[in-house]
């Protein structure tokens, strides 16, 4: 096994939250590998991405939630790269719009241990419901043109992720500096030795 490939390994694993979006966060899940890869990685997903409160048990979530938040995954990609490239996204955009009627999981106040409030859902959520926040999200994102325009492909080698540069002067170039802008400053210090 080569370097590359063990020091992508190690890493790839790691559920992300640094694109800036939910929605974005999602499509991020499919690369360099598969981060979703069973019904405990969306659990954590779901938990990370604050869609549920840490310890939600989501005993419901199984292959056919998998199944489906990959799906939508897709369909996000497919619609922001279209919305990126100044073309149509064709049928994704349509399904995105379905999905999105879906309402989210009803908050509610609970009073935490400290005496202080936290969030909490109304009950164990649906699939659906979870879905939909997603999906609500990519729509918000995506018919807001101040968001939008803050919209930015990674500059890093095969990387496809896309991310919102909230950066100061909007500077940013990589999804994640500590994995595609080392990679890239680990390439460039390697041709000013060989040059």
């Amino acid at each position: 096994m080569t370097g590359h490939a063990y020091r992508a390994g190690a890493s790839a694993r790691v559920l992300r939250f640094d694109c800036g979006r939910v929605c974005l966060d999602l499509a991020a899940t499919a690369h360099p590998v598969e981060r979703l890869d069973g019904p405990d990685r969306l659990r954590q997903w779901l938990a990370g991405a604050g869609l549920v409160p840490p310890g939600t048990p989501l005993e419901r979530a199984g292959p056919g939630w998998l199944a489906a938040f990959r799906d939508l995954r897709t369909q996000i990609a497919m619609v922001v790269g279209a919305e990126l490239d100044g073309r149509p996204p064709g049928h994704a955009l349509d399904r995105v719009n379905a999905v999105a009627r879906n309402p989210p999981p009803p908050p509610r106040a609970v009073r935490r241990a400290d005496g202080t409030l936290g969030r909490g859902l109304s009950g164990d959520p649906d699939c659906q419901a979870l879905l939909g926040a997603v999906a609500r999200d990519a729509v918000e994102l995506l018919t807001d043109p101040g968001a939008r325009a803050l919209l930015r492909r990674c500059a890093g080698q095969d990387c496809p992720l896309v991310y919102l540069d909230t950066s100061r002067g909007r500077r940013r170039r990589w999804c994640s500096g500590e994995t595609c802008g080392n990679r890239e400053r680990v390439a460039r210090h390697r041709r000013s030795r060989k040059g």
